[in-house]
């Protein structure tokens, strides 16, 4: 996270800022904005958020509060006009070995390669979407078969239990008949026995 500004004032300097005056390049607190803001009411200030960096167009070096007119090309970086300069001074000239260029002659390059990129991120969206309509034709499918192996088992299990539903009704019925048939017998050994014995005595 960037360190938080301080009021441009001297008398103010170790207040935190909370706005940036874009046509002055300034940070100013909460009084500050107040007096400026009174002055100056055409001017554009821009709230300041600790939590988010905020591009305001002036350079963010320390004592430097210019605008970020140049590219450095071997940083791929915005510079101010300090941030290139020649002097032998503390604060100044970090990239003033660098290869350096007006913004104006790469807003093109950059606009063009932005483009690309834009485009590139399309067709990368476009080949997801195929591939997460393809993985869902899949996903169909497999549930598809799940669905149908379960009506297989069902009515294989279906059939298993009509088979012996009907083992069990005709072994039930056999069993009937074979008792039948062998009490029907001796009630006829029975009744043969008393003819017999009548016979026999009278």
């Amino acid at each position: 996270m960037e360190k938080q500004k301080k009021c441009f004032t001297e008398e103010h300097q170790d207040i935190d800022a909370i706005s940036f005056c874009q046509e002055c390049g300034i940070y100013m607190c909460n009084k500050c904005e107040n007096t400026h803001c009174s002055f100056f009411k055409k001017h554009h200030t821009i709230k300041l958020n600790k939590d988010k960096e905020i591009f305001t167009g002036y350079c963010k070096e320390k004592d430097h509060q210019k605008k970020l007119e140049y590219y450095c090309k071997n940083h791929n970086q915005l510079c101010c006009l300090v941030c290139i300069a020649k002097i032998n001074k503390k604060g100044y000239g970090q990239h003033k070995d660098c290869e350096v260029c007006e913004i104006e002659k790469i807003k093109d390059d950059k606009k063009n390669k932005l483009k690309e990129n834009i485009k590139s991120l399309e067709n990368l969206e476009n080949n997801i979407n195929e591939n997460i309509k393809e993985l869902k034709g899949i996903f169909e499918k497999i549930e598809k078969g799940k669905e149908d192996l379960k009506i297989k088992v069902l009515n294989i299990f279906t059939k298993i239990r009509t088979t012996l539903n009907e083992r069990e009704t005709q072994l039930l019925l056999e069993i009937d008949n074979l008792y039948k048939t062998k009490y029907f017998g001796e009630d006829i050994i029975s009744i043969l026995s008393i003819f017999y014995y009548i016979y026999i005595y009278i």
